[in-house]
């Protein structure tokens, strides 16, 4: 694996390096998947820009036996020192999430959503409910304890971080559940493309995103600028950007690609090509603190952006 954009973050602590190498490993396998990015990558080196990453985003289901969601890896990051920080509720789409912050600034922001299965017809909820029952076990408690005491474990039969960190990025890479069937997901498409990519994905990457603040360069210097150089690479971008020029974020993305993904046909393992992941920009400016009264750089979500862009991975 090459060197991610994540290990030139600065760390003062272990548990820092280790966060940094768990999210270089997630941005390893989402780049060789998601070839838009290299186009990007090859964009701001030309140009002499710089990468940043503002944010990581995940899908989940919430539901209740076995009890899912969120919480579900969110404890991952928050062993890691991560801090709930907002929440978010998509009533159409029957979505909640929580975005989540490090006390390090350099430290990608995590964002994660959940499809409250409750709310969806009785035949699609069967189909949730049949799957997750084969949901692995959780993250162990030794796992959380590990990573919260990295720094100051030094018992010889603790996990080394190699060891421990492949074991977290199992959480994220493994689906959780047993293959899902092909008409399983087609069904579950009818009424919640969010559900379908859940049931073949699990809790892998949805999108990693670049802060167009950090390119550093006039030629890429808002999100018009980037989209246009993009464009011009060959990648496909949605039609719209999400905010107005002057507001206080403003999003767009690359159209999501497609992967063949592990399904069940008959009872035979077999392939299915279905969306993954795309690679989004965010542009975000200065709002005014009222604790401060100073300007500072806005680091929420806008709920209304986000549904729109949620829907980047339908099946066309």
């Amino acid at each position: 694996m090459t060197a991610g954009p994540h290990a030139s973050i600065p760390v003062t602590s272990g548990r820092e390096r280790f966060a940094a190498r768990l999210f270089d490993e997630l941005w390893d396998t989402y780049r060789r998947r998601v070839s838009y990015v290299q186009t990007y990558e090859q964009v701001i080196r030309k140009a002499g820009a710089t990468f940043f990453n503002d944010h990581i985003a995940f899908r989940t289901f919430a539901c209740q036996q076995p009890l899912t969601g969120i919480s579900t890896i969110s404890r991952i990051f928050e062993a890691l020192g991560y801090r709930a920080a907002g929440s978010y509720h998509f009533e159409d789409k029957q979505l909640s999430a929580i975005h989540f912050q490090h006390a390090n600034p350099q430290f990608p922001k995590i964002f994660i959503s959940e499809l409250k299965v409750w709310e969806l017809p009785a035949a699609q909820r069967e189909v949730i409910d049949r799957i997750v029952r084969s949901h692995r076990p959780p993250v162990s408690e030794r796992v959380l304890v590990e990573l919260q005491t990295f720094d100051s474990t030094s018992d010889s039969r603790s996990p080394t971080p190699d060891s421990l960190l492949a074991d977290v990025v199992a959480q994220f890479h493994q689906l959780p559940w047993l293959l899902p069937r092909r008409e399983d997901v087609v069904e579950l498409n009818k009424v919640s493309q969010y559900a379908a990519w859940v049931l073949v994905h699990g809790y892998n990457v949805n999108h990693f995103t670049s802060l167009i603040n950090s390119h550093g360069v006039p030629t890429l210097d808002d999100i018009e600028k980037t989209i246009a150089a993009l464009s011009a690479a060959g990648v496909p971008m949605k039609t719209e950007i999400e905010g107005e020029r002057g507001s206080k974020l403003r999003q767009s993305a690359t159209e999501a690609v497609k992967i063949d993904v592990q399904v069940s046909d008959s009872g035979v393992p077999a392939a299915m090509p279905w969306t993954y992941a795309y690679f989004e920009l965010a542009q975000r400016d200065a709002v005014l603190d009222p604790a401060t009264g100073k300007k500072v750089r806005f680091e929420g979500f806008l709920g209304p952006q986000a549904t729109n862009l949620f829907e980047m991975t339908r099946v066309k």
